[in-house]
């Protein structure tokens, strides 16, 4: 009787050993998957950040007295492109200022866009044309990379709190991973006056 009850007491042993490894496994993975989609929202802010010098010297040419919108891009630009999102130091402030930076980079881009209708000259231009375009596609990316990280971010979050995987991931420093949100005032709809 002893002996079967100490191959018992093994036996659970082993199962929960396996266990706490498959549960550690699936939340790595799940951890990886959410940081490799936050490198792809990064890599798309990128893209549009490597745009913008582009578009500011095809804008120049143009409208060189724009001084002011201009030079908010290139502010705007030097801050967004100073923020980057480490996962492992990742906290609901440094998320708000990395979204408040990129927002403001936006708004920049936004009043850049609008002096076209200002200069037809410009209008017309295919280089601005096209930039313009690649803008668009990219903003389209960021929105796509940041809802594929959302999604990412739940999946690794649900795993690492449902029981018992809550259990070990408190044990081995797996914390709740930041969503993007929806930029302040976002949920009103833009006032269009004619």
């Amino acid at each position: 009787m002893n002996k079967k009850y100490l191959i018992g007491v093994i036996a659970v042993l082993v199962a929960i050993v396996l266990w706490a490894i498959s549960a550690y496994n699936g939340m790595i993975e799940v951890e990886e998957n959410a940081t490799t989609a936050l490198a792809k929202v990064q890599s798309a802010y990128q893209r549009r950040a490597d745009l913008i010098p582009n578009l500011v010297e095809t804008v120049k040419g143009y409208a060189s007295h724009e001084k002011e919108t201009l030079e908010g891009v290139v502010s705007a630009r030097s801050k967004a492109t100073q923020m980057t999102l480490d996962p492992e130091k990742m906290t609901p402030e440094k998320m708000k200022e990395f979204q408040a930076a990129q927002g403001e980079l936006s708004s920049a881009l936004g009043r850049l866009i609008a002096i076209q209708e200002n200069y037809p000259d410009l209008k017309a231009n295919e280089n601005f044309r096209d930039l313009q375009v690649q803008l668009e596609g990219t903003e389209n990316r960021i929105n796509i990379e940041r809802n594929n990280y959302n999604e990412a971010v739940q999946t690794y979050n649900v795993k690492i709190r449902r029981f018992p995987n809550s259990i070990f991931a408190g044990m081995f420093g797996f914390d709740k991973m930041q969503k993007f949100e929806a930029e302040a005032g976002a949920e009103k709809a833009p006032e269009v006056k004619f």
